[in-house]
């Protein structure tokens, strides 16, 4: 219902602002060597960030990696396949708003043909006709933190948010923004589908944590700090998706929040 979602909102966004203001922020160092590696990490609030990065991995390991794992053993890859498609076939109308918030042409009319390609030929999004060789439409995704960005919106210091992993200001204030004006989630509220939601949110952050099991394990593994290795790739692919550039969805961990099974999409519907 929508007051349900204007409540549902009114949380995320006070979570948000409660980490980004009231998180405790580390001492600059005085020595300038120090000082200048200090600036270039960008992470002013590390003292909490790691708080909230250890919280996150006792609630990865205690359900979502065990969840995930049963996931993959059970189900077998072309039905995880079939599952996957599906939500993603649910974000194209979220990523071609933001193409178009973007001007953003070529992106917007592909995305548009996928969604609608995808939802007929490819049965309601279970099979991913669009990329075939026939249409030639691969996947990108798109998000409002990234129109911020190519809008000219500084990211602002680094942040670790409870459940969602690495972020900060600029697509916290993204991720506020998807959770209001999501179509596909306003959709299903319109029609007091809230179950249809929460379900999709679930799904979601267990296909994107089932994702990244391996790329995840390994790096935790070989880490010696496992919180400087996410945040220096986080930050990374993230400028690779500012910039551009191709970045494999299914293989960059891009966000704590995808490796704990709770992706931006999770907080979005109710979501790395």
């Amino acid at each position: 219902m929508a007051l349900n979602r204007i409540a549902g909102g009114a949380a995320l966004a006070s979570l948000v602002l409660a980490v980004a203001l009231l998180a405790g922020c580390a001492t600059p160092p005085t020595d300038p060597e120090d000082r200048k590696e200090f600036d270039a990490t960008n992470d002013p609030l590390e003292p909490t960030n790691r708080f909230f990065f250890g919280f996150n991995e006792t609630i990865d390991h205690g359900f979502f990696r065990p969840v995930a794992i049963a996931y993959r053993d059970v189900v077998p890859e072309f039905g995880r396949q079939r599952v996957h498609d599906v939500i993603t076939n649910l974000r194209e109308p979220w990523i071609f708003a933001n193409d178009v918030l973007q001007a953003d042409a070529n992106s917007a009319g592909a995305t548009f043909s996928r969604f609608v390609i995808n939802s007929t030929i490819g049965v309601l999004g279970l099979f991913d006709v669009a990329a075939s060789s026939t249409f030639n439409l691969p996947y990108h995704d798109n998000d409002a933190g990234l129109t911020l960005a190519r809008w000219g919106v500084p990211d602002g210091p680094y942040l670790v948010l409870p459940l969602l992993g690495p972020s900060n200001p600029r697509d916290a204030t993204g991720i506020v923004a998807e959770y209001f004006l999501d179509p596909v989630s306003l959709y299903f509220d319109h029609h007091n589908l809230d179950v249809v939601n929460y379900t999709r949110t679930g799904v979601e952050a267990l296909d994107t944590r089932t994702n990244y099991l391996d790329t995840l394990d390994s790096l935790e593994r070989t880490s010696l700090d496992f919180y400087s290795t996410l945040r220096s790739i986080s930050r990374q692919h993230r400028q690779d998706e500012i910039n551009h550039k191709d970045v494999p969805v299914e293989t960059a961990p891009a966000k704590q929040g995808n490796a704990q099974g709770a992706a931006r999409q999770a907080a979005a519907e109710g979501k790395q």
